[in-house]
């Protein structure tokens, strides 16, 4: 098996959520393969389960932004200053079987690695403290303002680097992953981090990388599943 190495895309938060799906469903290979993307406008995207309520208390209202339910659970993820990246691994993978748990810190402890070859403190968090008395707590379901178990965090800080959210089916497994730029500095290489990133994935999953041209899957089923992602009945179903 290959780890395929898909070239940057950029998108609307919906054909972005799209995009990562058909990945999931529709990939020709049986390989695992990772994408790095970018936002054409500001968005926030949110879990599969949360209800639309909570997620707009978190949302800016004085700003123009994409708001995008995904297909994987975790909280409300602000994309404005964020580096994402979604990776697939194939049914008939030992981590793809693995408990969510454990495919959750194996993925972040290769991405720690990759950052801290930057010189970026990074650690896999590996138990979650109480609250500190008197402080009131971040709220639950805001993906950068309280780092979870196995999340990357700064070492002495606490400040969270990174958190995902994951979907499993009958294809395999989908991983979407946020990386907070500002957390990691501004001489970050994003390149090379790609690069090592991708490095430590293949060391990890025992697979070899290679850059890969994207598929040529049906362009109407993509277009069509953007425009689910985009409609009201998908922002606001739960």
């Amino acid at each position: 098996m290959k780890l395929h190495l898909l070239s940057d895309r950029s998108g609307s938060a919906a054909e972005n959520m799209a995009t990562d799906f058909m990945l999931l469903q529709r990939y020709p290979a049986p390989a695992v393969r990772l994408r790095h993307y970018g936002w054409h406008r500001p968005a926030f995207t949110f879990g599969y389960g949360q209800k639309i309520e909570f997620v707009r208390t978190q949302v800016p209202a004085d700003e123009p932004i994409e708001l995008c339910r995904r297909p994987t659970g975790g909280g409300v993820v602000d994309h404005r200053d964020d580096w994402t990246y979604a990776l697939v691994i194939p049914r008939g993978h030992a981590l793809e079987e693995a408990p969510a748990t454990q495919s959750y810190r194996l993925i972040h402890e290769a991405l720690a690695v990759a950052l801290g070859w930057q010189n970026v403190a990074a650690e896999v968090k590996r138990e979650c403290e109480p609250p500190e008395n008197g402080k009131a707590p971040a709220p639950e379901g805001v993906c950068f303002q309280r780092a979870e178990l196995y999340d990357v965090v700064h070492p002495r800080s606490g400040a969270k680097i990174a958190g995902a959210a994951q979907k499993r089916n009958k294809h395999g497994l989908l991983f979407q992953g946020s990386v907070a730029r500002t957390v990691c500095g501004s001489d970050l290489d994003w390149e090379k981090c790609h690069d090592d990133f991708a490095a430590t994935l293949a060391r990890l999953l025992e697979v070899e990388a290679e850059p890969t041209p994207w598929p040529e899957w049906d362009d109407e089923e993509l277009y069509a599943l953007t425009e689910q992602y985009a409609s009201p009945e998908w922002l606001e179903r739960r």
